[in-house]
């Protein structure tokens, strides 16, 4: 009698470390290409590519600035049209911040909070102490490209970027600051661009196997993104538990000035300096890239938002009062 014999491979898989409610830090199911000119032989040939440690010589800052912003619907409004039709809306707040960090401390620099009303519709006003709450509250009219949800997030999110560059001016020349988030045509000199959440393929597939042979406080050769607003890129791994080959994973921005030796220069000293700042486990749902300054800085924007409620029910208040005067 003859038996066949059945091998049975189990499934190899991996549980992301993330917190699930902020979906993945690597969307590789919906990344997309990037349309932009991808230059990766600033540093070495395409054929070279491999981990690189920091240069041994490379100084730290003693110093380094992170900015960042926050965004909070208030309410969901609907504003009536001559027509009898109703134009939706949302009046919403962001806010921006900067933290100093040196090795014995951390202190918030500059706090900037402004509301907005955004929307499409051509008869919207500024609200100016709605409720009563002051003339310190107010909701400026900010246009919105189209009635869609999509249009309204984008608003909101283009106001915020608007805040964290206006707070970046304030900053004056600093030796490293960090913001969270792409660059987003910021181009300043000293600044550098954080993102932890991966969308776009910026590497040929034959390339791309190198991000994940990094080790901790490695970084893949620079490479030089063109368009409009060029910058200079490259990714690294932080500290923390690798579950999979991309965990830890970031990629840096800076913008593209200079040569390419004083760009890699500058990346060595950025992939020198992150890892210090990266969080853990057991204190952050998205470690370790959602960097400790970061993560303080996200709380404390959130206290200078106001009170949901009390600015909800403002609104609410300041609607019926218009009708009842109409």
């Amino acid at each position: 009698m003859t038996y066949n014999r059945v091998v049975c491979r189990l499934m190899q898989f991996a549980v992301e470390t993330w917190d699930p409610a902020y979906g993945t830090s690597n969307r590789e199911a919906d990344e997309r290409e990037s349309a932009r000119p991808v230059d990766v032989a600033v540093e070495v040939p395409p054929d070279s590519w491999k981990p690189i440690d920091p240069s041994s010589d490379v100084t730290v800052p003693h110093a380094v600035i992170f900015v960042d912003g926050v965004r909070r619907i208030d309410a969901r409004i609907w504003i009536a049209e001559p027509d009898g039709t109703s134009q939706p809306g949302v009046c919403a707040t962001v806010a921006a911040g900067a933290v100093l960090c040196t090795p014995n401390s951390a202190s918030i620099e500059a706090v900037i909070v402004k509301r907005g009303l955004y929307t499409a519709s051509a008869e919207a006003e500024a609200l100016t102490n709605p409720g009563g709450l002051g003339t310190q509250v107010s909701y400026e009219v900010r246009d919105v490209a189209g009635d869609g949800a999509e249009a309204t997030y984008l608003a909101v999110h283009n106001h915020m970027t608007e805040v964290e560059h206006e707070l970046s001016a304030t900053l004056g020349p600093q030796a490293m600051v960090v913001f969270d988030g792409p660059l987003a045509r910021r181009d300043f000199p000293h600044g550098v661009g954080y993102v932890k959440t991966q969308h776009v393929h910026y590497l040929d597939p034959e390339l791309r196997p190198v991000i994940g042979q990094l080790d901790v406080g490695q970084r893949t050769p620079l490479f030089r993104v063109g368009g409009e607003w060029a910058t200079w890129s490259w990714y690294m791994r932080l500290p923390g538990p690798r579950s999979h080959n991309l965990s830890g994973i970031v990629r840096l921005e800076l913008p593209a000035l200079g040569d390419s030796s004083c760009a890699v220069a500058r990346a060595d000293e950025v992939t020198a300096t992150l890892p210090r700042f990266a969080s853990e486990p057991h204190k952050d749902a998205r470690a370790p890239q959602n960097l400790y300054p970061i993560a303080g800085l996200e709380r404390q924007l959130r206290r200078h938002l106001g009170d949901a409620k009390l600015l909800e029910r403002a609104l609410r208040l300041h609607a019926r009062t218009l009708r009842v005067a109409s």
